[in-house]
């Protein structure tokens, strides 16, 4: 997988009716706009069922979930080989809405690392951290938890949780970049979480539920 250039913009979806159907569509256009003018990357993260009309728009597009299964008897699944050729290049792994067991991550990333998609995995703390990078993903997410969807960025309410997660991260394994969630949607939160040592963010509702959401993005890599 060609190394992603940093620092990203990643833009979780989630399962929210404002990016589902023709308004992911939507959304994603309005990502790849924003994404153009500012010369940054913005990554897509849409429900399976939407990630072949998003990927059509042009927009780099990462599935939200990935199980280590293979093909075969896996009713229910998400079979990796099957988001990447809907259009996927990535996935995340391990979201705070989608945990999993460390047996299941580490399953999971081999599921990606033999399909050739790149990884994402959300960590909830330094420990966390560090557990992820020891499995070499191609990045790890911090995002406490208890911060999600509150519109408090993590970047400034625990700084120190993404610096450590970042010091963390380079002592188990310098190749794996940090990026940095939890109530990420505005300029300056961006701006703080990169002083921070982080190489790009992971929001979600802060730009899917705003009222402009290409005001919104736009706004947010204005802090870099």
């Amino acid at each position: 997988m060609k190394q992603l250039k940093t620092p990203l913009v990643v833009l979780n979806f989630k399962t929210y009716i404002e990016a589902t159907g023709k308004n992911a569509v939507r959304l994603a256009e309005m990502c790849s706009d924003v994404s153009r003018d500012a010369g940054i990357t913005i990554i897509a993260v849409p429900q399976p069922s939407d990630i072949r009309p998003v990927a059509e728009t042009g927009i780099p597009v990462f599935a939200q979930h990935i199980d280590g299964a293979s093909a075969g008897g896996s009713t229910g699944h998400v079979l990796a080989e099957a988001v990447r050729d809907a259009g996927a290049i990535g996935t995340l792994i391990n979201h705070s809405e989608r945990r999993l067991t460390l047996a299941e991550i580490d399953a999971a990333i081999q599921a990606a690392r033999r399909t050739g998609i790149a990884t994402i995995v959300c960590s909830n703390n330094i420990a966390t951290t560090k557990a992820a990078a020891a499995l070499k993903p191609d990045f790890v997410a911090i995002e406490p938890p208890e911060l999600i969807g509150t519109g408090i960025p993590v970047s400034t309410a625990d700084p120190g949780i993404v610096s450590g997660a970042v010091d963390a991260a380079l002592g188990i394994d310098p190749d794996v970049p940090v990026l940095c969630g939890a109530g990420i949607s505005k300029g300056e939160d961006m701006a703080a979480a990169l002083k921070l040592g982080a190489e790009g963010v992971l929001l979600a509702s802060g730009i899917v539920r705003a009222p402009d959401p290409k005001a919104a993005l736009m706004d947010l890599v204005s802090g870099i």
